[in-house]
């Protein structure tokens, strides 16, 4: 057996002796483990080990450790960064079958899951309860890849994200240990916050295999609107007032003319302005849900807002919604077998109309198409760039445009990623933005990882 990482073979005949068809070589399984949704070509493992249980996981690694094999984990593949490249061959540990909801504490508003359970099973599981989990980043993510990439998503700017929403994990070390950290209390003040240090570190200091989350109590009342506004400038405008009158909006979308106008196509919507709009959520009582809504719409209205639409009824919200969330679909069919390069920044809501309105001057001085869509309420926005192919002239203009677009946002007091992680395709913007303090992640990195087994080629640059 030819493998890309020495030893390999070793890790790979153990785990077939004990596990069988759980091990697989299998060449379109290998293909479809070292690809995410982004647009970085795919790089496979050695082999792929589809674990049942925090200890498969332990042993798996254990053997890894001893052979200095990397380790991938993989959960559902919807990273848009590169973060499942295999850049060093090794073994991808496959957690979707680890995907049973362990514990439901309604009383104390918190769930134990093992880390292969999806968002949509957790809240379909969760129904009866009149619970629910909030962090909705559009895919169907696995819970466990959530957290270990900070997940975030459209009702982030009244739930937070996934940082605020973990309160434990079970994680598998790079030498094989299993440890716990944080727990079901509301607070503690008891030694180094071990959560927040794997929430977010992408697989590269060990593997998420249970995760506790905080649960909410579904709204009695939902209630969804669309206006659309003469420029970015009035909508990002109202966006900031919105948010500074306390209005305790769910998810304030945003979304430019040239975005609309291709999921308007797409699915061919009727009753909207090609403009750019604002979506909103709101959650509460009947009355109170009315009265953010209706407050909404005077700032609106004082920026020149207008034909603010209702939808209350599930599927009038499920209609409305539509637009935004089939942006990715409607972009692949502006041009038929091109490739989608989606990105990502950050900054202070207060910068985000002069940074959008600089990428689109930019994006249209390099003969790119302006498409943007954006969860204002927390300043963060998505790009996403048309290109032919890898290393083609148009591929490199979108390159261009993308590395513009973070130094605008660094510059502004932002970030290169508010939301897609870093993965393999961003580690050169963190050392941008980070600094001196790159190497301190390496310290961490280095002591708690020494042979640069976990994920290797992701979030920092080791050599």
């Amino acid at each position: 057996m030819v493998t890309r990482s020495a030893n390999a073979t070793r890790v790979i005949e153990a785990l077939q002796g004990r596990f069988g068809a759980r091990l697989s070589t299998n060449r379109d399984i290998l293909e479809r483990h070292g690809l995410n949704e982004g647009h970085h070509r795919g790089i496979p493992p050695d082999a792929v080990f589809f674990a049942e249980t925090t200890e498969e996981v332990a042993l798996a690694v254990t053997l890894c450790a001893a052979e200095k094999v990397p380790v991938i984990a993989f959960g559902t593949g919807t990273a848009l960064e590169g973060h499942v490249a295999a850049v060093n061959g090794g073994l991808c540990i496959d957690l979707s079958q680890m995907n049973r909801i362990l514990e439901v504490n309604a009383e104390d508003l918190d769930v134990l899951v093992q880390a292969g359970v999806t968002r949509k099973q957790l809240n379909t599981d969760l129904r009866d309860t009149g619970l629910f989990f909030p962090i909705d980043p559009g895919a169907d993510a696995s819970l466990g890849g959530m957290a270990a990439t900070r997940a975030s998503g459209t009702n982030a700017v009244r739930y937070g994200t996934m940082k605020e929403n973990v309160l434990g994990l079970t994680v598998v070390m790079a030498d094989g240990q299993i440890i716990r950290t944080g727990g079901r209390a509301k607070k503690s003040s008891a030694g180094y916050d071990l959560t927040r240090l794997f929430v977010g570190s992408e697989g590269t200091l060990g593997i998420i295999t249970e995760v506790r989350l905080r649960l909410y109590g579904i709204p009695e009342a939902i209630t969804a609107a669309v206006c659309s506004f003469p420029s970015i400038e009035a909508a990002a405008n109202t966006v900031i007032l919105t948010i500074q009158s306390g209005i305790p909006v769910a998810r304030i979308e945003l979304m430019n003319e040239g975005q609309l106008q291709a999921v308007v196509a797409y699915n061919k919507l009727e009753g909207f302005e090609i403009a750019p709009h604002l979506f909103y959520e709101f959650h509460g009582t009947e009355s109170g849900a009315r009265e953010q809504a209706e407050r909404a719409q005077e700032i609106a209205a004082e920026f020149g807002g207008s034909g603010f639409r209702w939808a209350s009824t599930l599927e009038e919200r499920n209609r409305l919604w539509a637009a935004r969330h089939d942006v990715y679909h409607a972009t692949c069919a502006i041009r038929p077998g091109a490739r989608v390069w989606s990105t990502d920044v950050c900054v202070p809501i207060s910068r985000l109309a002069e940074l959008i309105e600089a990428t689109r001057v930019d994006l249209e001085g390099n003969g790119l198409l302006p498409l943007i869509v954006g969860h204002a309420g927390d300043g963060n926005f998505h790009l996403g760039l048309l290109y032919d192919e890898e290393g083609s002239e148009e591929y490199q203009r979108c390159k261009a445009v993308n590395d513009r677009l973070v130094d605008r946002a660094l510059a502004m007091g932002g970030t290169c990623t508010g939301e897609h992680g870093v993965g393999m395709g961003k580690i050169a913007k963190v050392e941008k933005e980070h600094g001196p303090a790159v190497e301190v992640m390496r310290t961490i990195k280095r002591a708690l990882d020494p042979d640069n087994i976990m994920n290797p080629g992701k979030v920092v640059r080791m050599n």
